[in-house]
Parts: C-alpha cells; structure tokens; sequence
C-alpha cells in the first residue's frame, strides 16, 4: 500500500489509498491577493497568521506555503524586487517560520523559484511536501536533486515542455516520465504525489470523467497518491461549491488522496451584519444591546462572523466515512455534534438499532 509520509515537529500526516482524504489549507498564498500581497510587502503577516489558524481548526491538515508575492512599490525603489528569484527566498523562509509558530501541522513548500523551495525546506520542522515538479526538463533537473538532498515527498504536475495537454493519455505519461526520472535519483514513488491536472468542466464536458480515469491509472499502475487543485473543475460556473462538493468524493472514490483546497467558508463581514440589523430596525424590530455578533449573526441567517468548516471539508467527511476510511464513522460524528457534546457510540450501537429495527 502506498504512503506517502509528511511530518511537522511532533505531527505526522499520512496520504495513502487507506487514510483519510489529506485536506491541503490553500489559502497562504498572495497569487491573486491583492490585498496579502500589499500587507506582505509591508511586513505584515496578520493574515497569513489568522489563514492558518483558521484552516487548522476548519480541517486542514497540511498548509501549502506559498511565496509568489509581487512588491509592487518596492519595484520602483528597488529594481531587483521586480524578480521572484530576489523576493520569494527570503520571504518563503519568514512564511514558514511565522506559520510553524503558531500550528502543529505539516507543511507544502510551494513556488516556482528554487531558491524559495530550498529555503522553505532549510526552514521546515519535520518532513514537508515540496510543491511542485513538473515533467519540464529544467524543472527536473532543478527540483529532483532537492527532494533527493532533504529526504521530503513531491507533488509532481503532469505538464512538460509542450504545455498541458488536454488528452489524459499524454497526462499519464508526463506522470510516468517523473516517476522514472525521480528513480533515477533514489525516489521512490511513494514520495511522488501525482496532479493528473483536473480541467474546468465548463470548457470540457468529459473533464470529470477524464480525472477519474486517470487517477484510477495512477494508482493501479504507477502506484503513487494523487492531488489537485480541487476548484479547478467548478472554474467559470455558478454555484461552484455544488460542483466541487460532488467532485471530491467522487474523485477519491476512484481512488484519489488529497486535494489542495479551500477548507474555510469565509465569514461575513461586520458591515453586512450591521446592514441586516439596521434593516430588522426599519421593519420595527429591535436587537438588544449587548448581545455578541458572533452568536446573533448565525441565528438571524447572515452567516458566520469567524470562518467555518468549508461544504467541501463536509463532503469529504462524508467520503471518508462511505469508503470505510473512517472507522466507525468517528470522525463524522464528531464533525457533525454541536459542541460540547459527546458523540454516542458509533459502529456497535448504530450495528444494534439497525437489527432492532429489521
């Protein structure tokens, strides 16, 4: 059976056919930030601190550290911070320290610079996962002597020097192709982590599909965990959390193991709430003062004033609970009981009323 190990200081993480769905928080990341980006750049990681709190007790159980930051003031200052090779090193070190501060988790080192790569895994406790290698000649040469030098598994994208190929076939083989390379070092495949590249199935109708097949393939015949960026099936579309919280227990139904993935659903802001309650106001109704936002907000349909578990991170419960990957359906009890309650026993008791009923 494939494992593929990954460990902080004192926690370890197995991603494998037969443990549960490896839930990686995706949210560190200023790509497409803008507002990250900026407070980044000003030496202010409060939000990376408050992301990674948040994907910890929403179900993460890897954080993916991601430092393609673009200091745009610092630019004109500085010409060399127009260059991720000058930016990202030093600031994937400073990440990883402030997250490992705070959470207990293991992490996914992830940028395209090699420089960041190195020294987020100099920076790392324990055994992290390197995000990513590709089947690019160069990307090969440059990252396989790292995964070989600090002893840590690698997400390996199934795209080359041709681009990213929309038939599954030359997904596989670009997989196939890293796996042989990376023997070729002394990694074994179950250090490799294969993203086949989930499509959009707004562009491609057989996008579903596709994916299933080939992580199928994945792990009957290369014998390595899979991964992806789980929202890339919904792109483009309405209603993108129906979409995904189909998606991932079908796909590790067909034998899928991780995702990178958003396990929060963020939460509301206070001018929303203040706009509900100035609206309760105009219809005659009236909120006591005193009462704290963050109980009165879910109870009069405004959502949550912190961030919640995800719909995702639910469905993937689920999934783990319907593939026997949580014994007894633990986990999912416990998900599920409001707090301060103690879950009844699971597997026997639920065994018993059923026969009592039959």
């Amino acid at each position: 059976m494939t494992r593929t190990v990954i460990a902080s200081a004192t926690r370890e993480v197995v991603i494998g056919f037969d443990q549960p769905f490896c839930v990686i928080g995706e949210r560190i990341n200023p790509t497409g930030r803008k507002k990250l980006a900026a407070e980044l750049e000003a030496g202010d990681f409060s939000t990376v601190e408050k992301d990674a709190l948040e994907q910890v007790a929403c179900g993460a159980t890897v954080l993916d550290i991601n430092s393609g930051a673009v200091f745009s003031n610092k630019m004109a200052e500085d010409p060399r911070y127009a260059d991720n090779n000058f930016v990202e090193p030093p600031l994937m070190k400073e990440l990883v320290e402030r997250v490992q501060a705070l959470v207990d988790v293991p992490l996914c080192i992830d940028s395209s610079v090699p420089g960041a790569l190195e020294n987020g895994l100099k920076a790392a406790k324990g055994r992290p996962l390197l995000n990513s290698v590709t089947g690019e000649e160069e990307r090969l040469e440059l990252v396989l002597p790292l995964v070989k030098k600090y002893d840590v598994p690698v997400v390996a994208i199934s795209n080359d020097d041709t681009g990213i190929s929309e038939d599954p076939d030359v997904r596989f083989a670009v997989a196939k192709k890293i796996v042989e390379r990376a023997a070729d070092h002394g990694i074994k495949p179950h250090d490799i982590v294969v993203d086949p590249l989930v499509m959009p199935i707004g562009a491609m109708g057989t996008a579903g599909l596709q994916v299933f097949a080939l992580v199928r393939r994945l792990r009957e015949e290369l014998g390595v965990n899979t991964t992806c960026g789980a929202s890339n099936i919904s792109f483009g579309l309405p209603n993108r959390h129906g979409i995904n919280n189909a998606f991932l227990p079908m796909a590790a139904a067909a034998g899928m193991t991780s995702a990178i993935m958003n396990p929060v659903q963020l939460a509301t802001t206070r001018k929303k709430y203040d706009e509900h309650i100035a609206k309760l106001a105009e219809m005659g109704i009236i909120i006591p003062e005193g009462i704290d936002p963050a109980v009165l907000a879910p109870l009069l349909g405004v959502g949550h004033m912190t961030g919640t578990p995800s719909k995702e991170i639910e469905a993937i419960k689920a999934a783990d609970f319907l593939l026997n990957n949580d014994p007894s359906g633990a986990s999912w009890i416990r998900f599920n009981k409001p707090a301060g309650k103690q879950p009844e026993g699971a597997g026997g008791d639920r065994e018993g009323r059923r026969r009592r009923r039959g």
